[in-house]
């Protein structure tokens, strides 16, 4: 892993290497980073502060079911996921078409994914600081890079026609799992947080502390059904790096294809519910389809429409996301929002106005801290 990189400006997150050809997916990155990085309290805040309905009813999309269900938050970290496969056939496939051995290749997805898994052990627990036994092993960098890894690997090993077979196998065989083997005193099927294979599993092989003492929803079983994500996003970035098709022809499609994930994963439900904490193949079904949907439309937008002004906002942020996820733990940019706005926003306003504005400066401080690494060509790259 490099950590400071001083190569040319070039969008490099969550993925095997620098991504020049989709504007779009760079955008998509960052928009779905800003969300992370503050930008879901400007609703939360105005829903606490003003008890106006429809930011109430924001507000609410921006929080997670306590279990069965979904809402607008549960799409940001498979879209993450997704975002990491749609790169895998501009990067690692252009590495393929200058002829490097693939055992080279392999050994550089391998490693990354274990980069991640520790990143992501790092964040939760800090370093060293906490007893194995007291030690949360799951985390999100670790899914991403687990999901991704497999995925990868799927993609440089296995001809299109096995990736999808991989794919619907992989859907298939986890909600067969899921249903019909059993849980020692709970049976086969049941699918509530004490009683799941997933988390049975995990508490029998996943060492140190879950999450929620019996259940993790980022746990190593469950990360199987997010291959899939990674997958798909192989999916989408192998057919918009395909020739013979207008742009409009392939956002088109993206936006079709998703609409029809959505709607098999709704009808899914039914019999295997829309579930984040695990990650059941109808959630990854309604979560790839979303993707799919945004990808299109951001693609449509700045890559074919050529409506790019707005995206260097958000492009920003998308350098860099690893940092920014990771850098609250060791940043205090509560401290810096309230040096540089917190005396300015208690003079010109209060209340509603006055919290409203202090999320804009939180949301600012990070942004100009990402600025100010790209100005230096300074990024996390993993």
């Amino acid at each position: 892993m490099s950590v400071l990189s001083t190569s040319p400006v070039e969008p490099a997150v969550l993925q095997p290497a620098p991504v020049k050809r989709l504007l779009s997916l760079d955008t998509l990155r960052g928009f779905d980073m800003f969300w992370i990085m503050g930008g879901e309290e400007i609703f939360q805040v105005l829903a606490k502060t003003t008890g106006w309905a429809w930011a109430i009813l924001i507000a609410d999309q921006f929080t997670h079911p306590s279990w069965n269900g979904f809402r607008a938050y549960d799409l940001i970290f498979p879209l993450f996921v997704f975002m990491a496969g749609v790169s895998t056939p501009f990067s690692i496939g252009s590495r393929l078409e200058k002829g490097d051995e693939k055992a080279q290749i392999a050994r550089k997805i391998i490693t990354r994914g274990i980069i991640l898994v520790l990143l992501g052990i790092i964040y939760n627990n800090g370093l060293f600081v906490k007893a194995i036994e007291d030690t949360r092993f799951p985390s999100v960098l670790g899914r991403i890079g687990l999901a991704g890894m497999f995925a990868q690997l799927i993609f440089l090993y296995a001809k299109p026609r096995t990736q999808y077979i991989w794919f619907v196998g992989i859907l298939l065989g986890y909600w067969a799992a899921m249903m019909l083997i059993p849980v020692p005193g709970c049976g086969a099927g049941v699918l509530t947080m004490e009683c799941n294979l997933a988390s049975y599993i995990d508490r029998m092989v996943v060492p140190g502390h879950l999450y929620k003492t019996i259940h993790d929803p980022e746990g190593l079983f469950s990360t199987i059904p997010a291959i899939g994500n990674a997958l798909l996003g192989i999916f989408a970035g192998s057919f918009l790096k395909t020739h013979g098709k207008t742009g409009n022809q392939k956002a088109l499609q993206l936006i079709g294809a998703g609409a029809l994930f959505i709607f098999l994963g709704v009808v899914w439900n039914f019999v295997f519910p829309i579930n984040k904490n695990l990650w059941t193949s109808s959630f990854m079904l309604v979560t790839g389809g979303l993707s799919l949907t945004l990808l299109g439309i951001f693609y449509w937008i700045i890559d074919v429409k050529g409506i790019k002004g707005w995206t260097f906002f958000f492009t920003i942020i998308g350098m860099n996301s690893i940092l920014i996820y990771l850098a609250g733990e060791f940043i205090e940019f509560e401290y810096a929002t309230h040096f540089f706005f917190g005396g300015l926003i208690k003079l010109l306003s209060s209340g509603w106005v006055a919290a409203l504005l202090g999320v804009l400066g939180y949301i600012a401080v990070k942004w100009v801290f990402l600025y100010f690494l790209y100005k230096k060509k300074t990024f996390l790259r993993v």
